[in-house]
């Protein structure tokens, strides 16, 4: 016997928790927002760069391009989203969310590289860059930072496309204040390597900032349990129920950071069948994993066991 709880209603709003609809909206105006910040400076550092000559401003310049590659593409992803699920799509385009995540923590890897060998040929070759600009620039482009993650932090961050964005403007920021710090130094010393190595600087933020974005866009896509739920317990806990005998082929998913999900052969004592017992066996399930472990999306299957003999060869 199959069947599905997915039609129960979800369980209350946890503390943190975003509700749809309205929050979207406002989730989607904050990233654009951000967006609009970060391009507007964009176009002032990149000018500046030039002028000065300052490999820190063209690195900034190219982690904030990524940053508005990012929060394009949030924007973009947090419209997908939205879109309710239907024909082949039966949990929607929610997988966008995630895809959008693992794309910014790709794009932080490469413009880290490619920042990385210019500043170490800037080593060896120092070139000379005008510290009273870069420092001007930099002080700017951290409070326009300041700003933007401002208006990021008041969007759903539990969301794992929004906290790569997030984490873009923040790691931005940070590198700011490295590139001010090495345009003072420049000023009063004249050394102009503090350039490169503040470009450096910015490589070990950017890549610091990619692994865990790219490290839980994998896990979801390779289609890990949450790391917060522990399926033995959860086997434990089920097991303790009322005419439930075993749980085996458990399997945990999350189809976007939001949204957990999960699926099991639970067997039952044979009476079931016969008594009427296996609705309130599944509510009662439902409610185990709702109450313990916060999953509202769950899909079992009863069955006597006597069934075990037909499933060799599938997961315990």
């Amino acid at each position: 016997m199959t069947s599905s709880t997915d039609g129960r209603a979800n369980p209350p709003t946890r503390p943190g928790a975003h509700a749809h609809g309205v929050s979207d909206e406002s989730d989607i105006r904050y990233v654009l927002g951000a967006l609009v910040l970060i391009s507007l400076f964009l176009i002032v550092e990149v000018t500046a760069a030039f002028v000065g000559s300052s490999l820190a401003l063209f690195a900034d310049s190219g982690h904030l391009l990524t940053d508005v590659v990012a929060l394009a593409v949030s924007a973009w992803a947090l419209q997908l989203v939205k879109r309710p699920a239907q024909g082949r799509w039966t949990f929607g385009l929610r997988r966008a969310e995630i895809l959008s995540a693992a794309a910014n923590g790709a794009t932080l890897v490469a413009i880290a590289l490619i920042i990385a060998v210019e500043a170490i040929i800037r080593l060896v070759s120092p070139h000379r860059v005008e510290g009273a600009l870069e420092l001007v620039i930099a002080l700017v482009g951290a409070a326009v930072n300041i700003a933007a993650a401002f208006v990021l932090s008041r969007a759903n961050r539990r969301n794992l496309n929004i906290r790569g964005a997030y984490l873009h403007v923040v790691t931005d920021l940070y590198a700011f204040i490295g590139t001010a710090v090495a345009g003072l130094v420049i000023v009063l010393t004249r050394w102009q390597r503090a350039d490169s190595v503040a470009s450096l600087v910015v490589v070990a933020l950017m890549l610091r900032s990619a692994w865990p974005l790219l490290r839980d866009a994998g896990k979801v896509l390779l289609q890990g349990a949450p790391d917060n739920l522990d399926l033995d317990e959860v086997r434990a806990h089920l097991v303790r129920l009322n005419h439930v005998l075993d749980v085996h082929d458990l399997h945990a998913w999350t189809i976007s950071s939001d949204l957990p999900t999960l699926s099991a052969h639970v067997v039952v004592d044979d009476g079931c069948f016969i008594s009427g017992d296996a609705p309130q066996i599944l509510d009662a399930l439902q409610e185990c994993l709702d109450e313990h472990f916060a999953i509202a999306h769950a899909t079992f299957q009863l069955e006597p066991a006597t069934h075990e003999g037909h499933e060799e060869g599938l997961h315990p």
